[in-house]
């Protein structure tokens, strides 16, 4: 089953489902991820595509999660074409099973720091929000998010599960929000069906698509099935864009790589290694020169690779 996010609407409801696991064991790969870097960064990967559905075209968004644990950061950037990257500062992080016996990844995240989500809408400034974290495990922190920071009642479910050969054998997410017309039997009786439905992640285990998800969390609805949307992990990365970071790097930085003679970049991001050989760090140390002395009239080959 490939990897999609589709929405419906039903009485009342707005909900957005979206499965997952490709995408998330394309991260596992690129990040070599141990158990609870890959739940982490798959559940954030997976809220963000769902924040992301609401977005217009050409509109992204990133959500941090900084909590103070030991896999440090996990950030995740979205779009609502259905592109995803993302990334955990420390993907090697072991720890025991949480009290429930399910992989720990509140005590990975931690508690004491921030959700904070960004929205790139085309204008002059980005639009930032941020709440507390309130147990790091990811989909308890997109609600409280929700409701506090964009004041949307909303309730959201995020799951990955990992087998013991370190492979996603199923992820996915939703996120339901009542309509402010929503009478108040719709809202108790979607609660209802909440508390009844079994853990995302064992849904798309199951073979449940996104469509199936919704169905088993509308149940007794009438659901008006909206778009589908394919979802892929894609970073932006290139060898010219990182060669553009390069050009903003201090003079003394730029020089002592020319006279190594090679310099090799990591994306952050995807993990895909770019590699520069004098030629190319020459050509990025002329452009920087010039741009130090502000003549900016420049070949523009010189910053192809």
């Amino acid at each position: 089953m490939r990897d999609h996010l589709v929405k419906a609407t039903a009485e009342g409801v707005r909900v957005y489902a979206a499965v997952t696991t490709e995408l998330v064991n394309e991260a596992i790969r690129r990040h070599d991820c141990y158990p609870v870097a890959a739940a982490a960064l798959g559940r954030t990967m997976t809220g963000a595509l769902l924040l992301a559905a609401n977005l217009k075209n050409k509109e992204a968004l990133t959500v941090k999660f900084a909590g103070g644990g030991p896999l440090g950061q996990v950030v995740a950037d979205a779009t609502p074409e259905g592109y995803v990257r993302g990334y955990v500062s420390e993907p090697h992080v072991n720890l025991p099973l949480n009290p429930l016996g399910k992989i720990d990844v509140g005590g990975g995240v931690g508690k004491d720091g921030l959700v904070t989500v960004t929205r790139f809408t085309g204008l002059k400034d980005p639009v930032v929000g941020s709440t507390d974290l309130t147990d790091g495990e990811i989909a308890d922190d997109l609600t409280r998010y929700l409701y506090v920071s964009e004041q949307t009642p909303s309730s959201v479910g995020l799951g990955v599960l990992i087998n013991p050969e370190l492979k996603c054998i199923g992820a996915g997410g939703f996120i339901i929000q009542p309509l402010p017309d929503a009478r108040d039997e719709v809202i108790d009786k979607l609660e209802a069906n909440l508390k009844e439905v079994q853990s995302v992640s064992h849904m798309v285990e199951q073979g449940l698509d996104a469509r199936g998800i919704i169905a088993e969390l509308l149940r007794g609805f009438e659901v008006n099935y909206l778009t589908s949307t394919e979802l892929a992990f894609k970073c932006q990365c290139s060898k010219g864009r990182i060669s553009d970071v390069l050009i903003s790097l201090g003079e003394k930085d730029l020089h002592d790589m020319l006279e190594e003679g090679h310099a090799e970049v990591v994306c952050h991001f995807c993990g895909e290694k770019y590699q520069f050989d004098k030629m190319d760090l020459q050509a990025i140390y002329n452009v920087a020169e010039k741009k130090r002395s502000g003549k900016l009239e420049l070949p523009q080959e010189l910053l192809t690779f």
